[in-house]
């Protein structure tokens, strides 16, 4: 048993080695706050004189073992001459879990005492941090989540604080961007997303405009299944294009990424090149996806039941040649109508092809970008309420703050994909000595 000085009461402490002991002791809290008509948290709460007990007693462990000698030790007394000793301490208000607390840090004459449960300028304790990020994480603006901390911290906590809080990241984010590559993946997708980034317009007056700038996202699927998003780059403003994916890609081949099987993307125009350019023996797919979604733009609402039926028919084919049989009939029949629309999938139809060489199990990860596009829905939720970014940096923060936040939540935390021995074993047939298996 210990004194609660704020109290003036008996509060039982125990060692939490028995989870039956913790819980007695929480209720004990409840029932004796509960009793004398106080509160838990906040100032003057319960825990809150618990918390600065224990931040108190855990300081002065850390001075007795820095010096040598407890607190009040006789041998601290009779200690002479250039020997260390205690000199006093200094107020410390930190703000934890249960609101603000104000502590006593001891001090020590030579001023080499570093305590590590409360260190030196930290204002903060574990936990603030973290629950700042996850917010950042989820797409809430530093706005939001300062109203939310300050009701949760009872204290006034400002936007530039959750900023700086954020900010932490950015090197975790910069040796990510930088990181090293396995050499080869069966699967890479890629696929671009847009946000609104402000930049400076170039002016003479310095004026800066906000315009939509491409996010470039590459995912891939490595030798053990698991899904890795390989890197993310913020583009120039005027949409995608080919020319800044050739040096996304390059920048992957630099990291270490010497070869690469399949390359899933969108119909944009030059991109295949690109994709060539870089990892030459790689197959470029087309996003069935995609494809059919263009497909739909030439057409008239009306029809789209009718045709997306038989575009069915062609990408679920069992073979290259029935896929040609039932995209004819398809051409036979629209031709007439949307020539445009005919004439996109004959220029589409080499990049559309390869995934149907491929059982059902292969064909579900390299058909289409939905695990990329996936990741991007996340993106959007995560942007949605910011309106636009001030920086490139700020965006990328956010996106590697979703994408983080996701891969410690997901049930399954190495992303792999399902039946992935049985796809590793079509590939490593197809693709033999490239995947570099024994």
């Amino acid at each position: 048993m210990t004194e609660n000085s704020s109290f003036g009461e008996l509060v039982p402490v125990r060692d939490g080695s028995d989870p039956s002991d913790m819980s007695r002791l929480a209720e004990e809290l409840v029932a004796s706050a509960a009793h004398r008509g106080v509160q838990l948290t906040g100032e003057g709460g319960l825990l809150t004189a618990l918390t600065r007990q224990v931040l108190q007693a855990a300081l002065e462990v850390e001075m007795a073992q820095h010096l040598g000698y407890e607190k009040r030790d006789p041998v601290g007394r009779s200690l002479v001459g250039g020997a260390n000793l205690r000199n006093g301490t200094s107020p410390k208000t930190v703000r934890t879990e249960v609101g603000e607390v104000t502590i006593d840090v001891p001090r020590d004459r030579m001023g080499t005492f570093e305590p590590q449960i409360v260190a030196k300028h930290q204002r903060r304790l574990a936990g603030f941090d973290e629950a700042v990020i996850s917010l950042y994480a989820k797409g809430m603006t530093t706005g939001d989540i300062a109203a939310h901390l300050e009701e949760v911290y009872d204290t006034e906590i400002s936007r530039d604080l959750v900023s700086k809080v954020t900010d932490q990241v950015l090197l975790d984010m910069r040796q990510w961007q930088a990181r090293p590559l396995d050499p080869v993946y069966p699967v890479i997708l890629i696929d671009a997303i847009v946000l609104k980034v402000r930049a400076n317009a170039g002016s003479a007056s310095g004026a800066a405009t906000v315009g939509n700038r491409p996010v470039y996202v590459a995912m891939g699927i490595n030798l053990d299944g698991e899904r890795d998003i390989l890197g993310m780059w913020v583009g120039p403003t005027g949409g995608e294009g080919a020319k800044q994916w050739l040096n996304m890609l390059t920048e992957l081949k630099n990291r270490g990424i010497l070869d690469a099987c399949i390359v899933c993307c969108d119909g944009l125009k030059g991109l295949p090149d690109a994709i060539t350019a870089t990892w030459p023996q790689a197959s470029v797919q087309t996003c069935v996806v995609h494809l059919v979604r263009n497909t739909l733009r030439y057409a008239s609402k009306k029809y789209w039941s009718a045709i997306t039926k038989q575009l069915r028919a062609i990408y679920t084919a069992p073979t290259v040649e029935a896929a040609e049989a039932a995209f004819e009939n398809f051409a036979e029949q629209w031709e007439p109508t949307y020539p445009a629309m005919i004439e996109m999938w004959r220029r589409s139809w080499p990049e559309f092809t390869p995934f149907l060489a491929f059982p059902v199990e292969v064909r579900k990860i390299v058909y289409t970008t939905n695990a990329i596009e996936s990741l991007n829905a996340r993106f959007r939720a995560a942007t949605r309420r910011r309106g636009h970014f001030p920086d490139e940096q700020s965006a990328l923060k956010v996106l590697y703050l979703a994408a983080r936040h996701r891969e410690k939540n997901r049930p399954n935390p190495s992303g792999r994909i399902n039946s992935w021995k049985s796809v590793l074993n079509v590939l490593s047939l197809t693709y033999g000595d490239r995947l570099g298996l024994q």
